[in-house]
């Protein structure tokens, strides 16, 4: 059996900080991944069964396995699942270190959008 790696080499977003541009850069792509209902019925069909190979899916949701395939590429890219193998299958599993810091920069940005300041500046 070989150690969980990222789908597609290097992860594309490792964690979320509060304070630049490359935060906002790296929440937009993983948003852009979940922008697809079809994506985010597979993440959480996922999360659900902790590990789920591409023919689960297909065998669950109405897709084409090739549709599954490019929704699974995208999800990895995004660094929201991780691939491991077992010969000769790969199966998936959710990156809940990604999600955890993906929740907690969304909820400082909703935060930081939605509660009253005293010292705004105005364009």
């Amino acid at each position: 059996m070989e150690k969980a790696k990222s789908c597609c080499g290097e992860q594309a977003v490792a964690s979320f900080r509060t304070d630049g541009l490359s935060d906002s850069a790296a929440m937009a792509s993983v948003f852009a991944a979940l922008a697809n209902p079809a994506r985010i019925d597979i993440l959480m069909h996922i999360a659900k069964h902790r590990y789920c190979g591409c023919k689960q899916l297909t065998d669950t949701l109405p897709l084409a396995q090739s549709t599954i395939s490019q929704h699974l590429k995208v999800l990895c890219d995004a660094g929201l699942i991780q691939v491991e193998t077992v010969h000769p299958r790969s199966r998936y599993f959710i990156n809940e270190d990604l999600l955890a810091d993906l929740s907690d920069a969304t909820g400082s940005f909703l935060k930081s959008c939605c509660q009253p300041q005293d010292d705004v500046i105005h364009c």
